[in-house]
């Protein structure tokens, strides 16, 4: 009886670390598959709304395209 007691309580130990130990796992993984937010700006010919980190920023504002800026600014 006494065995079967002990064997309970390991059971038990193990089933409670491989849950906490699984919970830490699946938080991390949902993070890093989050997008990544960005600022949309507006290109001053077309009025196309792109991501920031990929507007050509001339003197007057933010373009779409090297074709833009150069319509527009020159």
């Amino acid at each position: 009886m006494r065995a079967l007691l002990i064997l309970a309580a390991v059971l038990a130990g193990v089933w409670l670390w491989r849950n906490i130990r699984g919970s830490d796992a699946s938080g991390q993984s949902a993070k890093t598959d989050e997008p990544v937010l960005q600022d949309m700006v507006r290109c001053r010919q077309c009025g196309m709304h792109i991501p920031g980190s990929e507007a050509i920023v001339g003197k007057q504002g933010s373009y779409c395209s090297a074709e833009h800026l150069r319509l527009s600014e020159s």
